[in-house]
C-alpha cells in the first residue's frame, strides 16, 4: 500500500470525479457490503485502513464509534477527509498500514475499504492487524475480487462479440500470485493478486476466525440506477471477508 498512486494529480482529479458521481460502484455495491458486514459501532475503538476521503471514517462516529483513528497515505485523500470529515473523535494520520506503530490489543474492529490489494506483504500486514485487534475484535476488509485481478494483463478482460456483446470474462494466471500492472485513469497502477485461499488461510494462520464471505451483487434498484453494474451479476467486482479474533 506504500504505493501512492492518489498523489499523482492526474489520477487523483479523475478519481474524485468519479467518487462524485452520484451513482457509482462504491455508493452503490462497496460501501453498503462494508457497512452491512460491521458490529454495532458503540463506543468502539476503531481502526480504519485506507480511510480515503473520510466518509466511511464519518459514518462510524455517526453511528457511535468512540474514536476512529484513519490511516492513509494519500495527502490528498486526507486533505479532503480533514476538510469535509473532520470531528474531535477522528485521528487522520498520513500513515502506511505497514509502518503504523500502536501497542497490541489496541481496537475492538479494523477495517480496510479496497486498500489491501495494494499491500506486497500480506502475511506482514495481517499478522499486525491480528496484534493491534483486541480478544473478540472483529476484522473487516474488501479487496478486488481475485477474478478480476488475475490475468497478467489487467486492462479489459471480457470477451465481446462483432456486436460489441459480452460474451464471457476470461480468467487465467489464477494461481500465479504477485504483482499486476494495470492502466486505470493513468498507466502503471500497481496491484497484488492473491487467491481466496491464500487470503483465507493467511488469516487462520494468524489467529483470526472466518465468520462471513461476501461477493456483493447488486440489486434491482443498484442496476436501474447504473445500468453498467448488472455485469456484476456474472463477474464479481468485489470480495469481502469478515473475520473475529
Amino acid at each position: 500500500m506504500k504505493q501512492n498512486i492518489y498523489d499523482n494529480p492526474i489520477f487523483f482529479n479523475q478519481y474524485k470525479a468519479l467518487r462524485q458521481k452520484q451513482y457509482n460502484y462504491n455508493r452503490l455495491l462497496e460501501q453498503p457490503t462494508m457497512k452491512s458486514l460491521l458490529p454495532p459501532l458503540a463506543n468502539l475503538q476503531i481502526l480504519d485502513i485506507g480511510c480515503g476521503m473520510g466518509e466511511f471514517a464519518n459514518y462510524c462516529i455517526d453511528h457511535h464509534a468512540k474514536h476512529v483513528t484513519a490511516l492513509d497515505v494519500s495527502s490528498n485523500m486526507l486533505a479532503i477527509a480533514k476538510q469535509e470529515h473532520s470531528h474531535p473523535q477522528i485521528d487522520y494520520q498520513l500513515q502506511a498500514i505497514e509502518d503504523y506503530e500502536v501497542a497490541s490489543n489496541s481496537f475492538d474492529c479494523i477495517t480496510s475499504s479496497l486498500s489491501l490489494h495494494y499491500v506486497k506483504d500480506f502475511d506482514a500486514v495481517i499478522r499486525q492487524i491480528a496484534q493491534k485487534l483486541r480478544p473478540n475484535g472483529i476484522f473487516i476488509f474488501s479487496v478486488e475480487h481475485p477474478i478480476a485481478t488475475a490475468r497478467h494483463t489487467l486492462d479489459d478482460n471480457w470477451i465481446y462479440d462483432e456486436n460489441n456483446n459480452r460474451l464471457h470474462y476470461a480468467v487465467d494466471h489464477y494461481q500465479e500470485e504477485g504483482l499486476r500492472e494495470q492502466t486505470w485513469l493513468v498507466d502503471g497502477v500497481v496491484k497484488y493478486h492473491r487467491t481466496i485461499a491464500t487470503m483465507v488461510n493467511t488469516l487462520i494462520t494468524h489467529g483470526l476466525t472466518i465468520e462471513k464471505i461476501v461477493e456483493p451483487i447488486p440489486g434491482k434498484e443498484a442496476i436501474q440506477q447504473l445500468p453498467s453494474i448488472e455485469k456484476e451479476l456474472r463477474r464479481p467486482s468485489f470480495l469481502f471477508i469478515k473475520a473475529k479474533k
